[in-house]
């Protein structure tokens, strides 16, 4: 059984940083393609970050671009999103997701391509 379980949310002024953090466990962690998404109540979700299998291709929306982060670490099946100069539109549930079939190992997930999903972290950032 596939769990992703995220962590590192909270509550920081803005200007501030966050770290978060989402551990896969159930299956083969490498052959993954990651994403990051947010939402907030009455809006679509967001995918604010996407990494490759391979860890060598992201890529992030418009607004966080410069100030976030993706990476991984395959020996800990653990994905991160460091979050840099926080602003108050920052707020939101953020949440992780798994692609377990992307086509090549530098491929990009797009928003459809995601099949397991966690239940998500609260980030609040303070004006």
């Amino acid at each position: 059984q596939v769990q992703l379980v995220e962590s590192g949310g909270g509550l920081v002024q803005a200007g501030g940083s966050l770290k978060l953090f989402c551990v896969v466990t159930g299956r083969p962690f490498i052959n993954t393609a990651i994403g990051w998404f947010r939402q907030t109540p009455g809006k679509d979700r967001e995918l604010v970050a996407a990494i490759s299998q391979s860890g060598r291709s992201t890529k992030y929306t418009e607004s966080v671009q410069g100030r976030f982060t993706i990476s991984r670490d395959n020996d800990k099946s653990t994905a991160y999103l460091q979050m840099n100069s926080l602003k108050p539109e920052d707020t939101a549930n953020y949440f992780c997701a798994v692609d377990f079939g992307p086509p090549a190992s530098d491929y990009v997930s797009g928003e459809l391509d995601y099949g397991e999903w966690g239940q998500g972290t609260q980030v609040t950032v303070s004006s």
